[in-house]
């Protein structure tokens, strides 16, 4: 990864452009900093230099608005506050969350974020934070969460109509059907296997027909990937000679169930299934990093030619795809 700063530390997360094909511009939170590239991860730009921060503003989550083409919205998550760009981060709004400072560890936008306005904040230790005046505002909604411990956050893509989240804690995974006004866990449908029985939940992915096939995936700590069919209320584990490791990022093909694939990250390797879970393969056969992948994220799909960006933990970006493997200096 080529910055404007010589640290090197692990990459929380990353973000691309809905219009990544044309624009090219992604963002990697980092221990140091948000870094923005907009030559698609070819060179990196700090992206607080308006903030003139006096030392590394360490990011732990970053998020784009479902319209970035058009409104340029970014959100970062900073210790105890969460940053706004509305000119694709260039220049940037403060917003404290609460005191004593929370931790952020994940972000998510509403799909309907052009008409509602909400974002939602995951923190350690503090729950859920809502705001519905795109990031303007925020406040605690944790009515019923009785694990404020929120390792990973998703939202309905019919967000608009159902107001669904699912957020995964170290005890298990809690849904709202209130756009997040009350939470309840998830085990209360009929007998099975139940999030609590492989929690903590790192990851979460929810179908793009949601609406109609209820299906969630959910990864683990150390009892591997998950699936539901049901909205939540009983779960089947995928893969359970290969997938045994911490699951720390789910990705599904944007053309899902109709295109079945499925990406994860498994502690420290790739892993592709393209029979909605039942088998697995690795994703680039003799793919080799020197330092362990942290997060990943696929701009244009799941398809075999289609780019991969893969953080590290030595804060490094590698850009890679079936065809091409090429590590950023």
């Amino acid at each position: 990864m080529r910055d404007e700063t010589p640290i090197t530390e692990i990459v929380h997360a990353l973000a691309a452009s809905p219009d990544f094909a044309r624009d090219g511009i992604c963002f990697a939170a980092r221990s140091s900093g948000l870094y923005r590239s907009s030559d698609a991860s070819q060179t990196w730009q700090l992206a607080y230099d308006s903030l003139r921060p006096e030392k590394p503003l360490p990011t732990s989550a970053v998020v784009l608005s479902p319209y970035f083409a058009a409104d340029r919205t970014v959100f970062a998550g900073v210790p105890g506050a969460v940053l706004r760009s509305e000119d694709g981060g260039h220049t940037w709004h403060t917003a404290a969350l609460s005191s004593p400072p929370p931790f952020v560890s994940v972000l998510v936008v509403s799909p309907n974020y052009l008409e509602d306005g909400c974002v939602f904040a995951g923190t350690i230790e503090d729950g859920v934070f809502r705001s519905a005046d795109r990031g303007q505002h925020w406040a605690a909604w944790n009515f019923g969460l009785l694990d404020l411990n929120i390792l990973a956050l998703a939202v309905s893509p019919d967000y608009a109509r159902d107001e669904t989240l699912f957020v995964g804690t170290d005890s298990g995974i809690f849904r709202s059907t209130t756009g997040g006004r009350a939470w309840r866990e998830v085990d209360r449908g009929p007998a099975g296997l139940r999030s609590t029985d492989f929690a903590p939940v790192l990851s979460l992915a929810i179908s793009p027909c949601y609406a109609t096939d209820g299906t969630l995936f959910a990864g683990s700590e150390s009892m591997g990937l998950y699936r539901s069919r049901d909205r939540g209320h009983t779960w089947t584990r995928l893969g359970e000679n290969l997938l045994s490791g911490p699951i720390n990022s789910i990705l599904l093909d944007p053309q899902y169930p109709k295109h079945p694939r499925l990406l994860v990250l498994v502690g420290d390797n790739l892993l592709l299934s393209d029979d909605d879970g039942e088998t697995w393969e690795e994703w680039h056969s003799g793919l080799q990093i020197d330092s362990a992948m942290t997060c990943v994220a696929a701009p244009l799909g799941l398809d075999d030619s289609a780019p991969l960006l893969i953080g590290t933990a030595s804060g490094e970006v590698l850009i890679v795809n079936q065809k091409l493997l090429k590590e950023q200096p």
